[in-house]
């Protein structure tokens, strides 16, 4: 790879977009001089905000793409409009062309789905993509997979997830053997339904495959940091992300309630500013934004799209991470190592014990 990585950024994707993808470019670049970028979308939008960073403009490509992709439109009907025109197809193609190790886009994720898996296509040997999240823990970060692309998997689409998360938390976090969990409504052995155990006895009873399987975790374990991976699927995934999305940011609001409701609470606040503002920053869902779709021959990246700058930046330096730390190459590697001794699905199933 070269010493150069560079990043193709869906610039009209998102809320605040173009402005949030440029700022945050500008802050990453700070941190990674050696990133360049490829900014597609409407030239005359994103050239005077680009030109007002004469460090930034010297490390970008904009490439000039007149569809954007709304919020509103379904992934077929982005397909049918942008395939080939869009901002969006056209950070994913420079992924595929070779311009770019990674492409980011904070637009419409079901949009973004179908077309990093329309142009991109899914590695050989995985039947559908996930896409994993950064879930900060009582311990360490963790990845969680999938929180939104597969509906429904079943037991040999768990097992791919559970390769691809390895795969992730070994370019991630500089890890040989990741610890890899189901998340189940319970750890005991007979628990659960009948694709979550058939995939918890193909992985118990597999090698290789970059990872260690740990058992069946519950969702208390998510906060816990219990394993390095919880592998799920994206209904459950989706669901357990929003939840607890939601509980960091009504905390956060009880806890500045709660500081300003008296004369003493704002002198403890006071006294407690460095403590108190640790807090916030390991809250604040800016700092681990990004989801990774992982099991396509490119690696994309999905921002929330109501990010602000700082947001956008924790978004490019994870796709940063991800391709100086050669995704694609160690997902590929746990694919070839992975092998199962267990039998058929179709066989386990009638061996299954009832719950």
């Amino acid at each position: 790879m070269s010493d150069t990585i560079t990043i193709s950024v869906d610039a009209m994707g998102g809320d605040n977009a173009p402005k949030a993808p440029i700022d945050g470019a500008r802050l990453l670049l700070r941190e990674r001089p050696d990133a360049k970028f490829i900014f597609h979308g409407r030239a005359e939008v994103i050239e005077p905000l680009i030109a007002q960073h004469p460090d930034l403009r010297a490390r970008s490509d904009i490439r000039h793409a007149e569809i954007v992709i709304t919020m509103e439109d379904k992934p077929s009907q982005a397909l049918r409009k942008g395939r080939g025109t869009s901002s969006m197809w056209a950070a994913i193609q420079a992924v595929k062309d070779g311009d770019a190790d990674v492409a980011i886009s904070g637009g419409n994720t079901g949009a973004l789905m179908a077309m990093a898996t329309f142009c991109l296509r899914p590695m050989e040997g995985i039947s559908r993509p996930a896409i994993a999240a950064i879930w900060p823990t009582l311990k360490s970060d963790i990845i969680v997979l999938d929180v939104g692309a597969t509906i429904g998997a079943d037991a040999d689409q768990l097992v791919d997830f559970s390769i691809l998360g390895a795969a992730m938390a070994r370019a991630l976090f500089d890890m040989e053997t990741p610890s890899v969990g189901l998340l189940n409504v319970g750890v005991e052995e007979a628990k659960g339904n009948e694709w979550v155990k058939d995939a918890a006895r193909i992985l118990a009873s597999s090698e290789g495959g970059g990872f260690k399987y740990h058992g069946f975790v519950e969702g208390d374990d998510l906060g816990k940091g219990t394993v390095d991976v919880v592998v799920t699927e994206g209904f459950t995934g989706n669901i357990a992300l929003k939840t607890a999305e939601g509980t960091a940011r009504q905390v956060g609001t009880y806890l500045s309630k709660a500081l300003r409701a008296g004369f003493f609470s704002r002198i403890g606040a006071l006294l407690a500013t460095s403590a108190l503002s640790a807090l916030r920053s390991k809250m604040d869902p800016r700092t681990v934004n990004g989801g990774v779709f992982l099991g396509l021959n490119g690696v994309v990246i999905k921002s929330h799209g109501s990010t602000d700058e700082i947001g956008y930046k924790s978004a490019l330096g994870l796709a940063y991470d991800m391709a100086r730390n050669e995704l694609i190459g160690k997902i590929a590697d746990g694919l070839e190592r992975f092998h199962p001794a267990a039998l058929p699905v179709e066989n386990l199933q009638s061996e299954a014990p009832s719950a």
